[in-house]
């Protein structure tokens, strides 16, 4: 990475990014990696960064991130562990804590069964964790220089003689304190010197215990005596604490043993949760800048309602940016404080967030390329300790840009040709750009000189942009408009500030006739954009009242739809009620007709019978049809 682009990291303010996301990670090392994080510079390789964080996102949606917590770097330790040597219970216990945060990763990514799989799934499958070993440690050690007394049944025993003998100690010393010799006491407390347990015996009466002493009171007042009659039962007890240490000496070797044995798994675990930390992290970022993973485009880039991640989210005014689909250059003009600088930095950001695997806050549907290097003369470049005034230190700048530039290359110019002669600025700043576009670069240049906008508007590839200024407020809009070329705006704002209006008509008589032509088809064009901003609102606006009017107009419809359907119901149900209550009494007649023509015995009273029973059941199914 050349020294040019890593500058050019800096001043588009990359870093400050950076800082940002080292905040979400959770690991030491991870914030670190945030930190040095640098923009992939192939296509291939950013598309896998920003998947990741894409599935990083989804997952975090769906189950909260996993768990990173208390994961610190072990191999140091691991290698001393190799090489024979006994950790300690504090490089112990940050073993366990890989082991049980790649477990529980790993169980994270494991997660229900029928989910949909992510281009991270093999990180987490890779974790290999070891709960056997963990719990070992963590059964063995319960806290930083503690060990449990079930971390070897040896110890266990030594412990119990330990507590067994102390309250012998114990036992004898309380007798003396209560027998007469208490009398020669300076209190009537059991206490340690040397890890052996002493009373404290007034120095007039030191000769009245018979016993050895182990330290005397700064006044030299009161000495500490180990009575003869314990001498015995602490030489027992300093045999067994020593005892515990060679123990204790032994148990952590044994573990050590077998952390060396796993050196390499739990070196691979500790490397994979260290690059989760930092996909999460980036997760996390995107989740708090609002932001969307852009589509790779092999011819430029086009960011939608794009915002400048350092600025408020709720009081940045978003812009769409568009670079090399129908142009390969963007000369953006309008007044100072009007957001220039801030488009140039947005697109050179944006770009470089997105090639480091970030999301970027854009709107969906938008795209990057992926540069080689993104170049930028941005700020105040004068350089004191060079003697290089403003305008020659921007020229170093730029004879290196043009020195390294290729069809691979962003070149982002803030003022080009500023701080010389406007006639001479003005024409090499064109040269610049035309010498830049000649290598395949992809230009964004902001300026004052009106020489540029008809450039830009006299050259095929080459777009205006402007950035917008409300006169009437002398405040910008910060809307960038492509298409648009920019006014200076500088007698308006002169005269809003109070600038007498005889000045400026001086002012605007040094003006040439072309240059006043020229402002006068800009004013123009600005008129006529507001007049049509108006129009395409108040077009939006009624498009919007006739789409409410058709959807309240469809759920009237519906609702008039639903009662009919519902009053038709109720009319079939009255009508099928009266229809079986018309069947019940038909089967009535039915069955006097039945006795009729048992009592009839000629044939053609047998026939009548039929006919009228047919018919009448004819007219039933002709009612119960009607109603179907």
């Amino acid at each position: 990475m050349t020294d040019l682009f890593e500058k050019s990291i800096q001043t588009l303010e990359l870093p400050r990014v950076l800082e940002r996301l080292a905040e979400q990670a959770v690991t030491e090392e991870g914030k670190d990696r945030c930190l040095a994080l640098r923009p992939l510079t192939d296509a291939d390789d950013v598309q896998r960064a920003l998947d990741e964080t894409t599935a990083a996102v989804n997952m975090t949606a769906l189950r909260g991130s996993p768990s990173f917590s208390g994961v610190k770097s072990v191999r140091a330790s691991l290698q001393r562990a190799d090489m024979g040597g006994a950790l300690n219970t504090r490089e112990l216990l940050d073993i366990a804590a890989v082991l049980r945060s790649a477990r529980s990763a790993k169980e994270y990514g494991e997660g229900e069964g029928d989910r949909t799989k992510t281009c991270i799934d093999h990180l987490f499958r890779s974790l290999t964790a070891n709960r056997f070993l963990e719990d070992k440690i963590t059964g063995a050690i319960v806290g930083e220089g503690e060990i449990a007394d079930a971390a070897s049944p040896e110890l266990a025993a030594i412990r119990r003689h330990i507590r067994a003998t102390a309250s012998k100690v114990r036992d004898i010393l309380n007798k003396l304190i209560s027998s007469n010799q208490a009398k020669y006491l300076q209190d009537a407390i059991i206490t340690q010197r040397n890890d052996r347990f002493v009373v404290p015996v007034k120095s007039e009466h030191k000769n009245d215990v018979p016993g050895l002493v182990h330290d005397v009171s700064s006044s030299g007042s009161t000495f500490f005596i180990e009575p003869m009659g314990v001498v015995k039962a602490n030489n027992e007890l300093k045999e067994l604490q020593s005892r515990e240490e060679k123990e204790i000496e032994r148990i952590l070797a044994e573990l050590s043993s077998e952390c060396a044995q796993f050196k390499e798994d739990i070196a691979q675990d500790y490397d994979l949760l260290i690059l989760l930390d930092v996909i999460f992290a980036k997760a996390r970022l995107a989740y708090r800048m609002r932001g969307a993973a852009p589509r790779l485009d092999a011819k430029g880039l086009y960011l939608r309602k794009a915002r400048h991640p350092l600025l408020d989210p709720n009081k940045a005014v978003a812009n769409d940016l568009m670079l090399g689909e129908q142009f390969d250059t963007l000369v953006i003009t309008g007044p100072n404080t009007g957001g220039k600088t801030v488009t140039l930095k947005t697109i050179g950001l944006l770009t470089l967030m997105a090639q480091c695997g970030l999301h970027i806050p854009v709107g969906d549907g938008s795209c990057v390329k992926v540069f080689r290097r993104v170049l930028s003369d941005i700020g105040d470049e004068q350089s004191i300790a060079q003697s290089l005034s403003t305008f020659s230190s921007h020229m170093v700048n730029i004879v290196g840009i043009l020195e390294q530039a290729d069809d691979e290359t962003l070149i982002l110019f803030d003022e080009l040709g500023a701080g010389t002669d406007p006639i001479e600025g003005a024409a090499l700043a064109a040269a610049i750009i035309e010498s830049a576009r000649e290598m395949g670069a992809l230009v964004a240049a902001t300026t004052h000189y009106a020489e540029l906008k008809v450039y830009a508007m006299t050259t095929p590839g080459v777009e205006n942009a402007s950035c917008e200024f409300d006169v009437d407020s002398l405040a910008p809009t910060y809307r960038l408009l492509i298409g648009i070329p920019g006014k200076s705006n500088a007698f308006a704002i002169s005269q809003r500030l109070g600038l007498p209006k005889e000045i400026i008509q001086k002012a605007a008589a040094r003006i040439d006739a072309e240059n006043v032509r020229f402002e006068d088809v800009l004013t123009q064009l600005d008129e006529q954009r507001q007049e049509m901003e108006r129009e395409k609102e108040a077009a939006a606006k009624l498009r919007r009242e006739m789409e409410e009017t058709a959807k309240a107009s469809r759920e009237y419809k519906a609702q008039l739809e639903a009662q009919r359907l519902k009053a038709v119901e109720k009319a079939q149900a009255e009508a099928r009620a009266i229809l079986d209550e018309a069947r019940n009494t038909a089967d009535q007649v039915f069955q006097e007709l039945n006795d009729m023509r048992r009592r009839q015995r000629k044939e053609e009273d047998w026939q009548r019978v039929n006919d009228e029973r047919a018919a009448l059941r004819h007219r039933l199914n002709e009612a119960e049809g009607k109603l179907g």
